[in-house]
């Protein structure tokens, strides 16, 4: 045919062409694998039911307690109180029952709630003082809200502060939260694998997998004297 003219590839620089590709089309997809490694393992990790750090949510602008409570201040000069995400993930799915009624002064450290599973419970300690404004409604008609929005629709109670300065000038806030929440989940690793040793020995493998790293929601299983022991290690009040 006139004007036609057949090229063999292997004669050309063709080959080199599609050996180029061929090569992009493998390394490509390394590339955006390695770009993807942290939380892709991240979701590994949740997927398996693995307790790291990289799995809690630590908004920034909030302050934490030592008690694993979280307070902010709204625009309206109310504090809001709740659970911080670590606490929620070593607890597994709790309820949470008041404990204190609106209207009442509530000083740094008081009871305001109790979280629950079966007959199982810890004690709230509020984290700021002042008048208790009322506690969240919305938890009593759907408990999930704890543990699907800790920070948002979760929240447990509503203060008007006296002394939030000078309060929660012990808590901690972004970076320093962060760090804080690596030390408390080392320092819970400890204590979970003490305090099954004492109570329950069999659950030790279960705990704790190979190298060393923690179940999601450790406590859901532990008997009630585990539970004790937690609240007074990992729920008081510093300062």
């Amino acid at each position: 045919m006139d004007g036609f003219t057949y090229n063999n590839i292997f004669d050309t620089k063709g080959i080199e062409y599609i050996i180029i590709i061929g090569f992009l089309l493998a390394v490509i997809p390394f590339w955006l694998l390695l770009n993807r490694k942290a939380p892709l393992a991240a979701e590994i990790r949740k997927r398996i039911g693995v307790l790291t750090h990289s799995a809690l949510r630590i908004p920034m602008g909030i302050f934490y307690s030592s008690n694993h409570t979280w307070t902010y201040l709204e625009k309206s000069g109310s504090a809001r109180i709740g659970l911080d995400d670590l606490l929620l993930h070593l607890t597994g799915n709790v309820v949470v029952t008041p404990v204190a009624v609106g209207g009442t002064r509530i000083r740094r450290g008081d009871v305001i709630a109790e979280i629950t599973s079966g007959d199982r419970r810890l004690k709230v300690l509020s984290p700021v003082s002042g008048e208790l404004l009322r506690i969240n409604p919305a938890l009593s008609a759907n408990p999930d809200l704890l543990n699907e929005d800790p920070f948002g629709s979760g929240w447990i109670a509503s203060i008007r502060p006296e002394a939030w300065l000078s309060e929660v000038s012990s808590c901690y806030l972004a970076a320093e939260a962060v760090e804080w929440s690596k030390r408390e989940l080392t320092r819970f690793r400890d204590f979970i694998a003490s305090a099954s040793a004492r109570y329950s020995p069999e659950a030790v493998p279960v705990m704790l997998q190979d190298g060393g790293e923690l179940c999601d929601k450790p406590l859901e299983g532990m008997p009630g004297e585990v539970w004790n022991d937690f609240e007074k290690d990992f729920m008081s009040l510093a300062g």
